[in-house]
């Protein structure tokens, strides 16, 4: 027996099947299969828990749980714990979810900041209702998935961003050049229990299931006083379960557009409609707007929801230029807040050597490139790419700090003495003397490859 296959069945030795159980199914291609949407969606067996409750099944969920790590929850234990808890409990929590009297704990109360400023709430659940969650998701996931709209994008299998940035540049590039820019407000948070639950028990008929996702949906949130603020509305982000469900709401909105023959692309709560000119896209915002706040119960952000030209619209993160090519490239936000983090991480109070520098950077762009490495403009990487060697410059002058250090490193780069003299004192600041010529020899790009700096795309210097 292998190494592996002895480690799995460690940590898996808690899932007891009870001798006439059904056979485990092969587990064979995706995760999740995707397959043409169907046009309507039949209530699921009764024996839906029996189902999530597959050895199967929980393996893949306790693999998938483990894989994404992810902070403790109120009581403090980490993923790492988590094969130990349930070899112990598990025979006493799966009675319980046979039952339907499965409790889960409050979720702890995360803030982290926007890209544009302010905060989100998420709700981290405990490392076992995270676990049951995923359980649970897989199951309806591949139920509920194919009848989702082919225009939604986010949190589905085989589906990305991407996919909606091309498909969005096709509609661009037909004509529909107008973007009815949609933003609902606090969307995950008003979400109506009442109105969540009667969509999904349209398609679950298990009342075990209907109680579990309740009970998850009503679980509150841990005060640090040590008190329980109730939760009665919303669904916590940062829970296994909380895209599908808000998949499930929206696709509503998805029938509706489809129904009105719009062309539009949806990643989560990012709507964006497009038409072919400014009155269409008025009268469009007023009509949607209207059957969100109505029919929907969800608010339209109006400060931020928008009808405007497709080259000044971003659509995560991406937009297009003007002209027949409209090519995708990085949007004015998006580039705002490369650069403000490459600001951060060259800045020249670091006390950080050139190298270090250069491989934190590294680590950052290698990771940034994977997503917007999909942008098609040229210029905008190319004056991002010389601006990243620019900083870095600023941060060699800066670390040398004197004149007499400053003309022998100079110097030792194969720059003359009297070029070398006269840029080592020259009174203006460090930003302004990162672009003057001699410099720009002593570190050419070749430099920077040199220390594993990836280029985004140009060549210039």
């Amino acid at each position: 027996m292998s190494t592996q296959r002895q480690k799995t069945q460690l940590e898996l030795a808690f899932i007891v099947r009870p001798p006439g159980e059904t056979a485990d199914r092969a587990n064979k291609g995706p995760e999740v299969s995707v397959a043409e949407r169907s046009t309507e969606s039949p209530a699921m067996s009764v024996q839906l828990m029996e189902e999530i409750l597959e050895r199967e099944n929980l393996k893949k969920a306790l693999k998938r749980v483990q894989s994404n790590k992810g902070a403790p929850g109120i009581d403090g234990m980490t993923v790492d714990e988590l094969p130990d808890y349930l070899r112990e409990h598990w025979p006493a929590m799966k009675a319980q979810l046979l039952a339907g009297t499965y409790r889960p704990q409050p979720v702890r109360r995360v803030e982290i900041p926007k890209p544009n400023g302010g905060t989100r709430n998420l709700g981290v659940p405990t490392v076992v209702d995270r676990w049951i969650q995923q359980a649970v998701l897989q199951v309806l996931q591949r139920q509920w998935d194919p009848t989702f709209s082919e225009h939604s994008y986010g949190f589905r299998p085989g589906r990305s961003a991407h996919q909606a940035i091309a498909q969005a540049q096709r509609y661009v590039r037909e004509g529909y050049t107008v973007v009815v820019d949609l933003d609902l407000e606090k969307f995950y948070d008003l979400i109506v229990h009442d109105r969540l639950m009667a969509r999904i028990a349209g398609r679950v008929t298990d009342k075990r299931v209907l109680k579990l996702i309740r009970a998850f949906l009503k679980a509150g949130v841990a005060l640090e006083s040590g008190l329980v603020s109730p939760t009665e509305m919303g669904t916590p982000q940062g829970s296994p379960l909380s895209p599908l469900l808000s998949n499930l709401i929206l696709d509503e909105l998805d029938q509706e557009l489809e129904r009105r023959g719009h062309r539009f692309c949806r990643y989560a709560d990012d709507v964006n409609i497009y038409v072919r000119s400014e009155r269409a896209g008025q009268r469009v915002m007023e009509s949607i707007s209207g059957f969100i706040t109505r029919r929907l119960r969800l608010r339209v952000n109006a400060a931020k929801s928008k009808v405007v030209p497709a080259s000044e619209c971003e659509f995560l993160g991406f937009s297009f230029t003007q002209g027949p090519a409209r090519k995708r490239c990085i949007g004015p936000k998006a580039l705002r807040r490369v650069k403000e983090r490459i600001r951060e991480l060259t800045r020249r109070t670091r006390g950080a050597s050139i190298r270090q520098v250069v491989a934190d950077l590294a680590r950052y762009l290698k990771g940034w490139l994977a997503y917007f490495g999909f942008g098609e403009a040229r210029r905008p990487m190319e004056d991002l790419d010389s601006w990243i060697r620019r900083r870095l410059r600023c941060l060699i002058w800066k670390q040398w700090k004197v004149f007499r250090r400053r003309r022998r490193g100079l110097m030792e780069r194969g720059i003359e003495e009297a070029p070398a003299s006269q840029t080592a004192a020259r009174s203006r600041g460090c930003w302004s003397t990162s672009n003057v010529p001699p410099l720009r020899r002593a570190f050419p790009i070749a430099y920077f490859d040199s220390l594993g700096l990836p280029r985004l795309l140009g060549q210039r210097a």
